[in-house]
């Protein structure tokens, strides 16, 4: 907020009987400018992202609540887009920084980062986006030195924004080359730039509905997916969306929403959850009338889950633990969605192109093998397992599940046949396995298109 300005300090003056003059009237504090919030918390989380290393579901989790829930929600969009595009704005931005950030003012690049984001990638106006960078670069103390900096870099990027994005290719700026080279040796070269330029486009809403998925797309301005999930282009802040308060729904990724199914028939099973936090396929297999235990060591995301069953109206027995440490059982079904790099959700999760590290593939990869040997354990002879991971790397999955084949031969594979499932066909590998790719179900618009990668293995036990 830009601060009051004060009047220069002069003697008091007399009137013409010797008393002093009525002190002038101190002018009220002028109101922050419209939006002003929204983009102070945008600055503030992508600070927490770039600097700090925070995903931006944490970064957000510090959003005052009591801000209208447009302010946050336009916050949260300004800081997804800026992450989503951080190497097209950081070219951008260089082109016009002839000798680059000052380092005493690390937050002028969020300043700034923020505001390109709204001139480039945003239906802002272009005054707004300027004018109000410029306010949050004036009211931080280590940052008013260069507000004209900030002034004069936005102005000039809002007058040649095409001539400055010329030559920048999105998809070999906006993604990591590491993830790049894997995806291209996994899927080759076409399919890897597919990933990549749909990641640069953000994401519609997918949610889960109990019933009646055509009522509700009809409700919230959707269309039901191949698979039964609904999809929502443009919803706006979720908990407004009719039918959220009421429990009649919740958010899952079309992708998301596939491994449960994997399970077939649920209803009066035991089955366990594992990982299960925050509760998307727990609600499934709960709704579908299982016997769930679900399980994670996360105190914190334990709170959503069950935040999310009371609003649903669903029951399940919730555990707060470490997994490889859990030793109920046996049960019918145990569904395991380990802890992965969630390559496969970059588009929806951008600061995973920022968090993530080669080195990453390889530990957590070891971490699903112990989890899925300890699942293994807890599945009666006879029963299921599905293994699933948000991972396009193929560690973390189907190589994942060759190594665990191989060490226990008491598992066998059932295969996914087509037509099990509706609208999951060209998912189904040669193994009988579901690989989705974000780049798959193009659906007009890319803003309508694509959905998470996932990888997910049934597998039965024989004895």
């Amino acid at each position: 907020m830009r601060p009051p300005s004060r009047p220069p300090s002069r003697p008091p003056a007399r009137s013409g009987s010797g008393a002093p003059a009525r002190p002038p009237e101190r002018r009220p504090r002028p109101p922050a400018a419209p939006g002003l919030a929204a983009r102070v918390l945008a600055v503030d989380g992508l600070e927490k992202v770039l600097r700090h290393g925070a995903a931006l579901e944490e970064a957000a989790e510090g959003f005052d609540p009591a801000l209208e829930p447009r302010d946050r929600a336009l916050a949260f969009r300004i800081m997804a887009t800026a992450v989503r595009r951080l190497g097209t704005l950081r070219l951008v931005l260089g082109r016009l920084l002839e000798r680059g950030l000052p380092k005493s003012a690390p937050r002028l690049e969020a300043i700034l980062l923020a505001g390109a984001t709204q001139l480039l990638f945003m239906d802002v106006p272009d005054h707004a986006a300027v004018g109000l960078s410029v306010d949050l670069a004036r009211a931080d103390r280590s940052t008013a030195g260069f507000s004209a900096l900030a002034n004069a870099v936005l102005r000039r990027l809002a007058r040649e924004k095409q001539a400055l994005l010329a030559g920048i290719d999105p998809v070999e700026a906006d993604t990591p080359d590491w993830l790049r080279a894997r995806w291209r040796a996994a899927y080759g070269a076409e399919a890897a730039r597919a990933i990549c330029a749909i990641n640069a486009v953000e994401p519609p809403l997918d949610i889960t509905v109990k019933a009646d998925p055509e009522r509700w797309a009809q409700a919230l301005s959707g269309e039901v997916l191949p698979t039964g999930s609904v999809r929502i282009v443009q919803a706006g802040p979720v908990r407004a969306l009719p039918g959220f308060a009421d429990g009649e729904w919740w958010v899952q990724d079309a992708a998301a929403a596939l491994p449960s199914r994997l399970l077939g028939e649920v209803k009066g099973l035991k089955v366990a959850d594992l990982c299960a936090a925050p509760g998307g396929k727990t609600a499934q297999l709960a709704a579908a009338g299982a016997q769930v235990t679900a399980v994670d060591r996360s105190g914190a995301r334990i709170g959503r889950l069950k935040e999310n069953l009371a609003r649903l109206r669903l029951s399940a027995k919730v555990v707060a633990g470490d997994v490889l440490e859990f030793r109920d059982g046996p049960f019918d079904a145990v569904l395991l969605d380990a802890p992965c790099t969630a390559t496969g959700t970059l588009r929806r999760h951008p600061d995973i192109a920022i968090t993530k590290r080669p080195g990453d593939v390889a530990a957590l990869a070891e971490l699903q093998g112990r989890l899925l040997a300890h699942a293994a354990d807890l599945v009666r002879p006879g029963g299921t397992l599905v293994y699933s991971t948000c991972s396009l790397e193929p560690e973390e999955g189907e190589a994942q599940v060759e190594r665990f084949l191989a060490a226990h031969p008491d598992f066998a594979r059932a295969p996914l046949a087509p037509g099990e499932i509706a609208g999951i066909d060209p998912f189904i590998t040669p193994q009988g396995e579901l690989r989705t790719l974000p780049s798959g179900w193009v659906r007009g618009e890319p803003e309508r298109s694509g959905l998470d990668g996932f990888f997910a293995t049934r597998l039965r036990r024989l004895r």
